[in-house]
């Protein structure tokens, strides 16, 4: 019969059953069994019954708050170092939870380390154990999400904004690779000839105030300007090929001179994990190798300032110039499909990707070429066209600031994250990485770590645009600046300040 036979199958039979799930009746009423109380027994009842829950929450909160500080109490011993985040600027409230900067133990005067570690993105640091970073983020202060990098994200942009305070459009240095719209000249990684190199970086700034910098690489420090001259003992000329490790033992090395020759910036650079990043992409495993091994080199540097007795006096700023994204061949503008509107031959393109930089001849009206481009991505039928946004300079996002330069292209294309633009189609299939996009996206945030006596322990700090570091630099070692893009939001928000 199935569920059938499990029915009831006479009304009988259901109420027999209904009564016994029915409380038991005695013969007698409950008046008769309980006789009924007084109102001063009830009340006297009532008031029992609501101590009796009164004693049991208090002793539930009770247990609850116990519960909460036996963790607070583990956690504060397992994790000491590291802070609630916090986003203070007022000088009252750093001072109450961070307190002030702390003296120095062995040096007699400050002393920074700038390093960059190229394409090291923010959110790399999660990958893969980092110990010798996290002992710097842990016990430093930290950029969250990162630090904004300038536009163009590319290397040479960034890291000559880095050390000048001032935007491409200011000091020069508009991309990678470029051509000077007067003299025809063009510019690209290697060459030092200081008419490219405008601003005053760093390096000159703790020169020209009477003390002594030194730079083991960093785009721009080989160009002798002003008073700065890269010669030995204090400054290299750009070769990748000396190991990681001779570059952090020569840092250290400037730590046994005498104090009249120890310098007071140093800046070390590191190609990777950028290098790799380009090969295989963010997400490959190879770039969890990259970034071990610059820990490693951090890790080489602590200890070696820590056997000096000068770790806790010095400043260490690690940073890097952009992030990184993947590509592949799938994601591509190619500009042969913009033909039937216009023909770009190459050499008018400065660069391709992910800029992409137009400066067409002079006998070329520009406004004309910029129409017959807009017309080709808005007819539909050029592949991926919505993922290139094509602009007259003049007419780019104030925010990117990237316009006040007659090296800057008159015809700019900001291509999409992750997309690529290249002449034609060829039979060459790859996926690898890339950066230079739009400096909001956070896969173009770098890290931005500081480790030292005026910096807060477990700190965070909001992202802030990198030109900002140079007042940072200048104001930890009390030195006067040249005039730049920046402002002092980053010195007062991030330096504890003096007793």
């Amino acid at each position: 019969m199935g569920h059938a036979a499990l029915s009831i199958s006479s009304t009988g039979a259901a109420e027999e059953a209904q009564q016994n799930l029915l409380p038991l009746k005695s013969s007698s009423s409950s008046s008769e069994i309980f006789p009924a109380k007084s109102e001063t027994e009830q009340q006297r009842d009532v008031d029992m019954q609501w101590r009796a829950r009164f004693s049991f929450a208090f002793g539930v909160a009770a247990t609850i708050v116990a519960c909460i500080a036996l963790a607070f109490a583990f956690f504060s011993h397992r994790y000491g170092n590291q802070t609630i985040p916090s986003f203070d600027s007022d000088s009252d409230s750093v001072v109450g939870r961070w307190g002030f900067a702390r003296p120095l133990k062995s040096l007699n005067k400050p002393a920074v380390i700038l390093i960059s570690t190229d394409g090291f993105r923010y959110g790399y640091h999660w990958k893969v154990p980092l110990p010798n970073i996290n002992r710097l983020r842990f016990n430093g202060t930290e950029a969250v999400p990162g630090m904004i990098p300038v536009y163009p994200s590319l290397t040479f942009p960034n890291h000559y904004s880095i050390a000048t305070g001032l935007y491409p459009a200011w000091h020069g240095i508009i991309s990678n690779v470029f051509t000077d719209p007067t003299s025809e000249e063009k510019f690209h990684p290697g060459i030092i000839d200081q008419k490219w190199w405008l601003g005053e970086p760093i390096w000159e700034s703790v020169v020209r105030n009477g003390l002594i910098a030194a730079t083991f690489f960093w785009p721009g420090s080989d160009v002798s300007k002003g008073l700065w001259n890269c010669s030995l003992p204090y400054c290299r000329h750009y070769n990748q090929s000396v190991p990681f490790e001779d570059r952090v033992d020569t840092v250290l090395a400037y730590f046994d001179l005498p104090e009249e020759q120890r310098p007071s910036l140093i800046t070390l650079y590191f190609e990777e994990p950028d290098h790799t990043g380009h090969q295989v992409g963010a997400d490959d495993p190879h770039i969890s190798e990259a970034i071990t091994r610059i820990d490693q080199m951090v890790g080489r540097l602590i200890d070696g300032l820590d056997a000096k007795n000068v770790f806790d006096d010095v400043s260490i700023i690690l940073l890097s110039d952009h992030g990184m994204v993947g590509t592949c061949d799938k994601k591509i503008i190619y500009l042969e499909d913009f033909e039937p509107w216009i023909s770009i031959p190459r050499d008018w393109a400065d660069e391709l990707s992910p800029v992409l930089g137009l400066r067409p001849p002079s006998d070329v009206d520009v406004k004309e070429v910029y129409q017959n481009i807009t017309e080709a991505l808005n007819s539909g039928k050029v592949a991926n066209s919505e993922f290139l946004q094509v602009y007259l300079k003049e007419d780019l996002p104030a925010r990117l600031h990237y316009s006040k330069s007659e090296r800057i292209q008159p015809i700019i294309g900001m291509v999409a994250e992750g997309y690529k633009v290249e002449m034609k189609r060829s039979s060459a299939k790859e996926c690898g990485g890339a950066h230079g996009y739009d400096n909001e996206f956070l896969s173009m945030h770098p890290i931005f770590i500081a480790h030292g006596p005026q910096f807060g322990s477990g700190r965070q700090i909001p992202s802030f645009t990198n030109i900002e570091v140079y007042n940072l630099i200048a104001s930890i070692l009390n030195i006067e600046g040249a005039a730049n893009n920046g402002t002092f939001s980053l010195a007062n928000t991030a330096l504890l300040p003096s007793r």
